[in-house]
């Protein structure tokens, strides 16, 4: 099988298949796990060229190796971009995407609704970098507008935003970002290419915590960024490298691996998201549900344009506020407590007093994270099971 030649296949053919093939010595269909830190060479010349650039190859291993080459080229391929780097997280993945393109004197221009790390990050190291942030409502284009300042360089973005699963239109954002020659990046972490893909709405460089859906087991750290070939190869020899923020061989083979069922998985998961959203609007203690699926959210007909489905988190707020929703997650049997999202079990967490404590509590209140906000990411199990563990635990408040 020759997967070089390009071809017309459809999105779950091309997880499967795009950038791999089998080994032509062993035969075997898996990829190889090279876990190697050193390369060797013919000639000096032969390791000059590619450590210049001027022929292809790994030369260190803190710059790449072979496995995460192959994963490189089909993460890049699902999200149409023309090369993609692995790193070691999805904060790595923030981080050497924004010091890419920003520098001491520069600003940025954050969307208010967005993961507490990314907040951290663009609030304490950024500014130790001589790089100033300032946060936007990105669902309105003219404040977008009016926050643009003379050395701002970057318009930072994610869609659906966590915890409040706010949708931001790319196409809109990105038209205006390059009207003042911005460069715009969008956290596409919890759709996954599978379900929008930001390049094709004009946005230059995606970023993946492919902790979350991409591996989909719970098993690996990493992150991915996407973007023109020239981009992403700065960002490897120039901050991935130089931060030693490289993704390991088997952290690249189990997403390989995970990557293979990611049609198959999140399917199940937008389907339980919609069905857990719907019984959760109908529930007497329940004061708001955040759900892109369902008709009562703003951006419904935004997120029915630019998504192929609506994701497996689901966000909400019970009545009686912070004691409230620690009561429903304290009673929950089948859902766990956890920081991430994205695996095979249903998972949940407080976001005020879990991923995103780090903001402030005043900018909290802001940002629309209060105490009572409960986000859910609906896991593999039944899904009915999933909503009878619900209805269980919101049994335990006085509605």
């Amino acid at each position: 099988m020759n997967t070089t030649v390009k071809r017309k296949w459809n999105m779950d053919t091309t997880i499967i298949h795009a950038a791999q093939e089998p080994c032509r010595n062993t035969r075997a269909v898996a990829s190889p796990i090279v876990p190697a830190v050193a390369y060797a060479f013919g000639s000096t010349d032969e390791a000059c060229a590619v450590v210049s650039g001027e022929d292809q190859g790994v030369y260190y291993g803190r710059y790449g190796n072979p496995t995460t080459k192959t994963v490189e080229e089909k993460v890049a391929l699902l999200e149409n971009g023309e090369a993609a780097l692995g790193v070691s997280s999805g904060m790595a993945a923030i981080s050497t995407a924004l010091l890419a393109f920003l520098k001491n004197g520069d600003h940025a221009l954050v969307t208010k609704d967005v993961y507490g790390g990314t907040h951290k990050f663009t609030t304490s190291l950024a500014p130790r970098f001589g790089i100033s942030i300032d946060f936007v409502d990105c669902t309105d284009l003219a404040k977008v507008e009016r926050a643009i300042q003379p050395n701002t360089k970057v318009l930072y973005i994610e869609t659906p935003s966590n915890p409040c699963l706010t949708v931001l239109d790319i196409q809109a954002l990105s038209d205006l970002a390059h009207r003042y020659q911005l460069t715009v990046i969008v956290d596409n972490t919890f759709m996954s290419p599978y379900l929008q893909k930001p390049l094709d709405f004009g946005a230059d460089v995606v970023v993946h915590s492919a902790t979350k859906y991409l591996n989909g087991h719970g098993d690996v750290l990493a992150g991915f960024i996407v973007g023109k070939f020239d981009d992403i190869e700065f960002m490897r020899k120039h901050v991935m490298g130089d931060l030693g923020q490289h993704l390991n061989a088997w952290d690249s083979f189990l997403i390989l691996r995970g990557l293979k069922t990611l049609g198959l998985r999140v399917r199940q998961h937008c389907r339980s998201a919609l069905k857990v959203a719907q019984f959760l609007e109908n529930h007497p203690a329940i004061e708001h549900v955040y759900y892109p699926g369902l008709p009562s959210h703003p951006q419904h007909d935004l997120a029915k344009r630019q998504m192929k489905d609506f994701g497996g988190i689901v966000s909400f707020i019970v009545k009686g506020g912070y004691e409230a929703a620690c009561t429903v997650i304290n009673s929950l049997q089948l859902a766990m407590i956890s920081f991430s999202l994205g695996d095979p079990e249903t998972l949940v967490q407080h976001p005020a007093s879990m991923t995103h404590s780090s903001i402030p509590e005043e900018e909290r209140v802001h940002f629309g994270i209060c105490g009572g906000l409960i986000r859910l990411s609906t896991g593999l199990e039944d899904t009915e099971d999933i909503i009878d563990d619900l209805r269980m635990s919101l049994s335990a408040l006085d509605f």
